[in-house]
């Protein structure tokens, strides 16, 4: 007996409730979050946009190697951490500091990978953050694996694993997706589709109707929303988290948003991509959207918008200050952090290089 997939499709236009205008759209299917929760929301996109413009001249000042700036995505990076309890794990991306960041931890331990310090600069299991994923879809099976763990222990924790349009064309993806169903996992599959992975173009890597149709076929739910409306991506998500807590299984979510810069600071984005689409999803700019809505209401006034330009500030300064301290590097950490205990080719390894820079004059 075949069992009728329809229940599993997504809504047949992205799921919104703030359009591109500031206005509120009639949804009944869909929770909309209070005042309170957009304006916490807003105060966090500020920060965001101001912590990747400060993470990019930092890059232009030597001081970071590389940056993938998430600017024009700033809704998804605060809905994909505020949906989440404090027990909650997220497994982001390499473009994805903005969310870690907003899942509280400290912005200069998440980019000491960028700064070439550490492989993480931040314990993992501190903020239930897992590392920066550089590989493409790679950290999607961990997320699948952590969530399986959480419900063999009978524990209440979600899993929040993100990833773009491209890490969708990964084997990891299928494998992720196909045992998170097969297993039941509590685990939600956050992708933001924008438009782009690097150079090639959504059309060039998926002939799906949407990426969230992909749910189907591994027998989850898919749901598609506007990913530049904070206000939908808090229910969308904020729905899926609180499905899997209750034992519902895994979901995909696909964000229809827009990478406003380049892929990263090596990337040259005028090679394939004009100037007239950019300026088309800058008019659908997330913060303005959700300043004008609350604006509206009488929920944002001008003093509390200043409140979060003046947050946003100290939290680049505090950026800025930690980047620009240099690190003395100490060589033994090659070896003191690779296994729980040393095996004996680390410890001559050690050794030898210890050996080394004595006969240098360095310090041990």
């Amino acid at each position: 007996m075949t069992r009728d997939p329809s229940h599993l499709l997504p809504s047949a236009e992205p799921v919104t409730l703030v359009d591109a205008n500031g206005q509120a759209v009639d949804n009944p299917d869909q929770k909309r979050p209070d005042d309170s929760t957009l304006l916490r929301a807003l105060r966090a996109m500020i920060v965001a946009r101001r912590l990747n413009d400060q993470a990019y001249a930092l890059v232009r000042q030597g001081r970071l190697a590389v940056y993938p700036s998430s600017h024009g995505q700033e809704a998804c990076q605060v809905a994909a951490a505020q949906v989440l309890a404090a027990d909650d794990w997220l497994f982001p991306t390499y473009r994805d500091t903005a969310a870690v960041a907003e899942k509280g931890v400290d912005p200069v331990e998440a980019l000491s990978l960028l700064k070439g310090d550490w492989h993480c600069g931040y314990d993992p299991y501190e903020y239930k953050v897992a590392p920066h994923a550089t590989p493409l879809a790679t950290q999607l099976p961990h997320a699948v694996g952590v969530a399986v763990a959480a419900r063999l222990k009978h524990e209440p924790t979600v899993v929040l694993a993100m990833c773009g349009d491209g890490g969708t064309s990964e084997g990891d993806f299928h494998e992720a997706l196909n045992f998170a169903a097969v297993f039941q996992a509590p685990v939600v599959f956050f992708v933001q589709n924008n438009k782009y992975a690097i150079s090639v173009p959504l059309a060039r890597q998926s002939a799906a109707p949407t990426l969230a149709h992909k749910a189907v076929g591994y027998g989850m739910p898919g749901e598609q929303v506007d990913g530049n409306d904070v206000a939908a991506l808090l229910a969308v998500l904020g729905a899926a988290v609180d499905r899997a807590r209750d034992g519902g299984g895994p979901q995909l979510v696909e964000a229809h948003t827009y990478r406003m810069q380049a892929h990263t600071n090596a990337d040259d984005a005028k090679r394939y991509r004009d100037d007239a689409e950019v300026a088309e999803w800058a008019g659908r700019d997330p913060i303005t959207r959700l300043e004008t809505y609350l604006r509206d209401r009488g929920a944002l006034s001008d003093e509390r918008r200043a409140e979060f330009a003046a947050d946003a500030q100290r939290v680049a300064e505090h950026l800025r200050t930690g980047i620009n301290r240099d690190v003395e590097p100490d060589p033994q950490d090659l070896f003191a952090y690779v296994y729980a205990g040393p095996t004996p080719q680390l410890r001559e390894q050690a050794a030898m290089i210890a050996d080394e820079l004595a006969r240098d004059g360095a310090p041990r």
